[in-house]
């Protein structure tokens, strides 16, 4: 179990704040199908630019091609003369995006935001615009989730096309679709997008997703979508375009991402759990079963939740759900706070954010006890308790004292829930 841990302690909420704007769409509703919208692409009043209508035209192609499934059309807008490595990197891109359930698939372009163009590009005129790719998965996403492309465009005569994607000072967001073949494995909230080469661990999640949902809404209520998007990456590189550069990838076993919080309507875009199957396929069932309900406490509780929230409640309340009723005794679970007990010296504070931060062994032991007061709080004053403590501290000012929101939901102070702690893993340790 100590193993266990290790990979389950790196996998923190992270909330990836998108700088561009999204378009956010309603709810999708009913069956895990695609419901296909108008493709449309934004772009500044100026349409008497010709060079913009173009592009804008351009990319309305390309998005119509997508969600319709016409790769010719989708290849014709890729340059003629642009490099084979990119050229077969876009027939791969429209190849691997069949059977993903897309929703929306559009571009945003904003000509006023331009960046350098290289030199060594031949063409008679080059041009790189600020371009977004809005997109959402059906069935997942309640609105579209915006990622940035670094596009060069590169006229020819008359004709615009995409010339490249990598060749500006900003990097273009790479999916899933970018790095090969997609299998998606369907459940009836949500689904798994694996590549051939993990299908069978896709295949497990699919399997429990289900129940792994019913689970975290046992807690949280069904105040969520109730809807996840599981993905499953087979390389650092894919698990590093997908999570970003904020994790050492290689020592997690999954993280739950977004893209954009909006606290006003309790709602967030672009969320996903992660997993990295050469730490995640090594799990037990009840291990998997641990994780991945942790993960998707945090995109349940993520609308809710505001930066700064402390670390002991926001991972010690996703670790509780995660353990609730998965059979793991707390010695085994909480070895490391076991010892400390057992020696007389039981923890006097409780974890600071800076523990999670820490490495080695004080980041395990910040897990282990902010689960166990978690679960202490749980079973002391209630499920429902606990609910609301984490609804009060985490939607509330951060820099607000932590004991005006134990005083109102529990009727103690923090020493008081300390010393109550104590005395629990005492009793249970």
């Amino acid at each position: 179990m100590a193993r266990f841990r290790a990979w389950l302690v790196a996998a923190v909420a992270l909330a990836l704040l998108g700088a561009v704007v999204l378009l956010l769409r309603q709810p999708v509703a009913g069956p895990l199908t695609p419901a296909l919208t108008t493709p449309s692409v934004q772009a500044a009043p100026a349409l008497t630019d010709t060079r913009t209508a173009a592009v804008t035209e351009l990319l309305r192609r390309r998005s119509d091609a997508v969600l319709h499934r016409d790769r010719a059309e989708f290849l014709s807008t890729v340059d003629p003369q642009a490099s084979p490595e990119f050229r077969a990197a876009q027939r791969s891109l429209f190849d691997n995006l069949d059977g993903v359930p897309l929703s929306a698939w559009t571009y945003r372009l904003d000509p006023n935001q331009v960046s350098q163009a290289p030199t060594a590009f031949s063409a008679d005129e080059l041009w790189a615009p600020q371009v977004d790719l809005n997109y959402s998965l059906a069935g997942v996403d309640p609105g579209t989730t915006a990622k940035p492309m670094a596009y060069l465009f590169a006229r020819r005569g008359q004709n615009w096309y995409l010339a490249s994607d990598s060749t500006l000072s900003h990097q273009t967001w790479r999916g899933p679709w970018d790095f090969g073949p997609l299998v998606l494995l369907r459940a009836a909230n949500g689904f798994v997008l694996a590549h051939p080469g993990n299908a069978d661990l896709g295949r497990r999640i699919a399997a429990e997703l289900d129940a792994d949902v019913r689970a975290v809404s046992q807690v949280w209520g069904k105040q969520w979508p109730q809807r996840v998007a599981v993905l499953l990456p087979d390389s650092s590189a894919e698990l590093k375009a997908l999570v970003g550069p904020e994790f050492a990838v290689d020592a997690i076993a999954a993280v739950a991402v977004a893209d954009r919080v909006d606290h006003a309507s309790r709602s967030a875009v672009g969320q996903r759990v992660v997993l990295n199957p050469a730490n995640a396929g090594k799990l037990s069932a009840t291990s998997l079963s641990v994780v991945l309900r942790h993960e998707m406490t945090h995109i349940a509780a993520r609308g809710v939740t505001v930066d700064g929230t402390p670390m002991w409640l926001l991972e010690g309340f996703a670790d509780y759900v995660g353990y609730r009723d998965s059979g793991v005794p707390m010695p085994q679970a909480a070895a490391e706070v076991a010892r400390l007990v057992r020696a007389g010296t039981p923890p006097t504070e409780l974890p600071s954010n800076a523990d999670f931060a820490a490495g080695g062994g004080r980041i395990n032991l910040a897990y282990q006890e902010a689960w166990t007061v978690n679960q202490y709080v749980a079973e002391t004053f209630g499920q429902p308790a606990l609910v609301r403590l984490y609804q009060r501290v985490a939607g509330g000012d951060p820099k607000a004292p932590l004991d005006d929101a134990l005083h109102e939901v529990l009727g103690v102070d923090t020493q008081g829930l300390v010393r109550g702690w104590q005395e629990y893993l005492r009793a249970e340790l």
